[in-house]
């Protein structure tokens, strides 16, 4: 892929995270959900996999009622695998309330054009500390 085309899909995915990370600051799991596929599959902070806008929808209404929610995305990488479809690499710094240490994961996605719009089909988060020393 030339790099025109990997600024579009940089720039694709820039977008995409800046919406979802309004959308968490509000704690709106409605708007949350509207940015999944109908056939997501979702590992969030707990080990249940949710499924669809409704399971999405479920846990982020389940999560605490927190005072200043807040993510920051850092060291993103992307991949086009089609013209539908985005790989999606990074780290996640949630910050829940002010003056508290973020909790931060490595976060994974893909994205895919779903009706017209890029939506999460694939959501996964994991732990940043080794879980096997090597």
């Amino acid at each position: 892929m030339g790099a025109s085309g990997r600024g579009t899909t940089d720039d694709t995915v820039s977008g995409f995270m800046g919406k979802w990370a309004v959308a968490f600051t509000r704690l709106d799991a409605a708007a949350l959900a509207s940015l999944y596929s109908k056939n997501a599959f979702f590992f969030g902070s707990n080990p249940s996999l949710y499924r669809g806008n409704d399971g999405v929808r479920a846990y982020f209404e389940g999560l605490p009622r927190w005072s200043s929610p807040s993510v920051e995305f850092s060291d993103v990488r992307t991949a086009q695998v089609t013209n539908d479809v985005i790989n999606v690499a990074g780290t996640a710094s949630f910050v829940v309330e002010r003056g508290a240490e973020p909790l931060v994961v490595k976060i994974t996605w893909v994205i895919v054009r779903e009706d017209g719009d890029w939506k999460i089909v694939s959501h996964h988060v994991s732990s940043k500390a080794p879980l096997i020393a090597q």
